[in-house]
């Protein structure tokens, strides 16, 4: 079974404080894990952005949008209430209260709905046309929208020259702390471009060890015998650490043999280099930025 979401989560939400009684939230929470029989993983299953629960985030909702049809209310911070509604509503014993079942309260329907002022006055409904709460569906749009940067960025790397393409591994490697300043790391890579070794970069800004890079603008995929041929290099060095950074991808083989060796290699494909340009503000400019913020509890504790 996977997480249940937010609407499956209201029912089992209210019964809970059937009792008339305060209850905590994280107790509420406790008695709806145990409700769906959740297990421990399924209850540290994250939101994409990976900053909370998606178990937590989706009950947080059931109680949000409960208490805003006037069936729970909050008595202090974190402690819940059900409301002489919330207890009308569970004698009725509906087999589900959902988005749908909250609309017969005005106070939830004027909460849902916002008038947008304009040449044409318009009702706007907020309403979710999936089973995910806001921060899913902002963060799936997020989500989405970053993959289609990346894919954009995959493109220009495969179109620009070689070149090119060493300074932007250059860019990132240094936006990421390593090859102390850009002149020193921009000298060190494709300055050998021999056996294998596209350059050399500090692996910190003191030079205490140092990376040995292969940057391939490839079209094809990467296997066995390139790397073989990386960890050829290496060794004649007698080096310990490298990267292998290429604008395609890498066989199955190629990894294997990654694992296999007790260099310390770390192989970059096109999609985690495109992830690393936009995580790192390489090639990419800031379009927008979105705060979401949520009430202060605290401030609003009186003396």
């Amino acid at each position: 079974m996977t997480v249940p979401s937010f609407q499956d989560m209201m029912l089992p939400y209210l019964s809970f404080l059937a009792d008339g009684q305060v209850h905590r939230h994280a107790d509420t929470l406790d008695q709806i894990a145990q409700h769906f029989r959740l297990t421990e993983e399924q209850l540290r299953e994250m939101l994409p952005s990976g900053r909370q629960a998606a178990f937590d985030n989706r009950a947080g909702w059931a109680r949000t949008y409960l208490g805003k049809a006037g069936l729970i209310e909050s008595v202090a911070r974190g402690f819940h209430q059900i409301t002489e509604e919330g207890l009308a509503v569970l004698r009725s014993q509906p087999t589900t209260i959902n988005m749908k079942f909250l609309e017969r309260y005005p106070n939830f329907r004027e909460f849902r709905q916002r008038t947008v002022s304009g040449s044409e006055a318009q009702q706007v409904s907020l309403e979710p046309k999936t089973e995910q709460t806001p921060e899913e569906v902002l963060e799936l749009s997020f989500t989405n929208l970053r993959q289609t940067l990346a894919q954009e960025l995959q493109e220009r790397l495969r179109k620009v020259n070689s070149k090119y393409f060493e300074q932007i591994v250059v860019d990132v490697l240094v936006k990421m702390g390593y090859g102390g300043s850009r002149q020193d790391a921009g000298q060190a890579i494709g300055r050998s471009g021999d056996g294998g070794i596209d350059g050399i970069i500090k692996e910190d800004r003191l030079g205490l060890d140092v990376i040995y890079i292969q940057a391939k603008r490839w079209s094809g995929t990467v296997g066995r015998p390139e790397i073989q041929q990386f960890i050829g290099a290496l060794e004649e060095r007698r080096a310990r650490k490298g990267v292998f950074i290429t604008t395609s991808q890498f066989t199955k083989e190629a990894r294997g043999t990654v694992e296999r060796t007790e260099k310390k290699i770390i192989l970059i494909d096109g999609e985690q280099l495109a992830q690393l340009m936009i995580e790192y503000g390489v090639g990419v400019t800031e379009k927008a930025t979105y705060v979401v913020k949520r009430v202060d509890e605290d401030y609003f504790i009186e003396e």
